[in-house]
């Protein structure tokens, strides 16, 4: 399989796997990841995703196999279009619109759609070997998926810019623009990835997934007043759920809440 899986109690991992080429992106990825994705996103058991990178290569993604010579080409302009609702659907926008919060564990080189892939997660916990790299204006294309948009999201337009011209942005300055959250060791990766995404299991699952809607939503919406505004509706399901009343209790009651989403 190209993309491993591995549901670890209440998390779900994904990893992306061909060793031999460095984790290099393939169709097979967005195929399996959609699939994958599908099935999670109907698991109650799982509440957090983890995307990784296979360790053996040595990186996270290599991006695009360039000794393909079919890479970065089209046939003709009918089967491209005919292909465009496929296309849409491609990893990143399935990781987008996931319902549930997904970690993109960033454990070395993320190049091209390898990198694209991590800006459409919710939190980025990169390893000290991590870097992104924008290859393809160089290439004479650009980063497809809307990749300079959504990075603009996580870093600002000039950052966005930079990486974009072909300039790479390593773990350090990743966490100082705000596109990791931590960074950590390469050996503590995978432990802390863990802690983390477990930590985020045992909060309320619908409240996750309504924040995370709220957020991404929200970014799309030209004004914060409409933002707020739909906001109150999710608050007040929310404040319906039985997870909201015994959360509120366990925090009276001093101890932890039992969580079922319900």
């Amino acid at each position: 399989m190209p993309v491993l899986y591995e549901k670890r109690g209440q998390v779900g991992w994904l990893t992306l796997s061909r060793p031999e080429a460095r984790n290099a992106w393939g169709e097979d990825f967005n195929e399996e990841i959609a699939r994958r994705c599908d099935a999670m996103a109907s698991d109650r058991e799982i509440r957090i995703a983890v995307l990784t990178g296979d360790e053996a290569g040595g990186a996270f993604s290599a991006g695009a196999n360039l000794k393909n010579p079919r890479t970065h080409t089209e046939t003709s302009m009918a089967e491209f279009i005919e292909g465009l609702p496929q296309r849409h659907r491609s990893a990143g926008q399935v990781l987008s619109e996931f319902p549930k919060p997904v970690i993109a564990a960033v454990n070395g080189y993320a190049v091209g759609i390898g990198c694209i892939v991590t800006y459409c997660c919710d939190l980025i916990i990169a390893s000290d070997r991590a870097e992104w790299r924008l290859p393809q204006v160089a290439l004479g294309i650009l980063p497809n998926h809307g990749g300079i948009v959504r990075l603009a999201r996580w870093v600002g337009k000039g950052q966005a810019m930079k990486v974009a011209m072909g300039y790479p942005m390593k773990a350090d300055e990743a966490l100082r623009f705000g596109l990791a959250q931590w960074v950590v060791p390469h050996a503590e990766l995978i432990a802390q990835t863990t802690a983390i995404a477990e930590r985020l299991a045992e909060l309320p699952p619908l409240a996750s997934r309504l924040a995370k809607e709220s957020l991404n939503r929200g970014l799309d919406m030209p004004n914060v007043a409409d933002a707020a505004y739909i906001d109150l509706y999710r608050f007040m399901a929310l404040s319906l759920t039985e997870d909201a009343k015994e959360s509120h209790a366990a925090w009276r009651e001093r101890r932890r809440p039992t969580v079922r989403g319900a």
